[in-house]
């Protein structure tokens, strides 16, 4: 069941979201060559309760930690570890999310360690433009895959893959509502648009193979053939007057410029 917001709980959840934006924010002054996972999980954790939310993925079907590290070749879900340490030209994808006042924030970033080459720059570049392709399908009257088609064609006609075991989704007082939000598909097909609808857009996108598979561990996915992946996320709202976007990426950008 797809649950439309009122304006008061969208008000909430741009609260929820905005402190996702300010860890991802906190996160980014620290990333650099030999710091581990792990200590980027425990300073978002205490990060997020000094604000007075908790860590939406620590318990979330069992996941171990506070934010998801995904490195290089890793799509999503990785889990922070103290042995895992980013290196000069590793990629780390950071997905937060929060829960405040019982409504949750979730967005995701895809950082640079140190000096990254131009081909993967040019591969977290096509990922976070599709985003915003894809945010400017989310009015109300179109339907789900109007976004799913533009992020995919902006991908795919760059050389890139998307991925399709993981999708974006409806977000609210629960992480994960209805409806599913691909990002391959085909125009006017799925759920329709309406005011109120908040859904959480997030091209996972491969420089290689489409394929994917999950580690041991349960929860990291990586790329079939290891060659590297990006992701970035928002959440929007769906308004009459067009999307808006309840999460930011101000703060990040405030420290890594243009990076990409």
């Amino acid at each position: 069941m797809i649950y439309l917001k009122t304006d008061e709980e969208i008000a909430l959840m741009r609260n929820a979201n905005q402190l996702v934006g300010k860890t991802l924010g906190e996160l980014a002054k620290l990333i650099r060559p030999g710091i581990t996972t792990l200590y980027l999980n425990n300073i978002a954790d205490t990060f997020i309760r000094d604000h007075g939310a908790t860590p939406a993925f620590l318990g979330f079907d069992g996941f171990p930690k506070s934010i998801c590290t995904s490195v290089n070749e890793q799509v999503v879900h990785g889990i922070p570890a103290g042995e895992t340490i980013l290196r000069e030209g590793d990629i780390i994808s950071i997905d937060c999310g929060t829960v405040l006042d019982g409504f949750v924030g979730d967005s995701a970033y895809t950082f640079c360690v140190g000096e990254v080459d131009d081909d993967t720059k040019r591969l977290l570049r096509t990922t976070k433009e599709s985003l915003y392709e894809g945010i400017r399908q989310a009015t109300v009257g179109h339907r789900v895959g109007d976004i799913s088609c533009t992020v995919q064609d902006y991908c795919e006609r760059r050389g890139y893959t998307v991925v399709r075991e993981l999708v974006g989704h409806g977000c609210g007082r629960k992480m994960h509502e209805d409806p599913e939000v691909p990002n391959y598909g085909r125009r006017g097909c799925g759920p329709l648009l309406k005011n109120g609808m908040v859904i959480c857009i997030e091209p996972m996108i491969n420089r290689g193979s489409k394929n994917v598979v999950v580690e041991r561990d349960g929860w990291t996915v990586r790329t079939k053939d290891r060659k590297r992946s990006a992701h970035f996320e928002h959440c929007i709202a769906i308004r009459r007057e067009g999307p808006e976007i309840l999460s930011t990426f101000e703060y990040v950008e405030k420290i890594v410029g243009n990076e990409i």
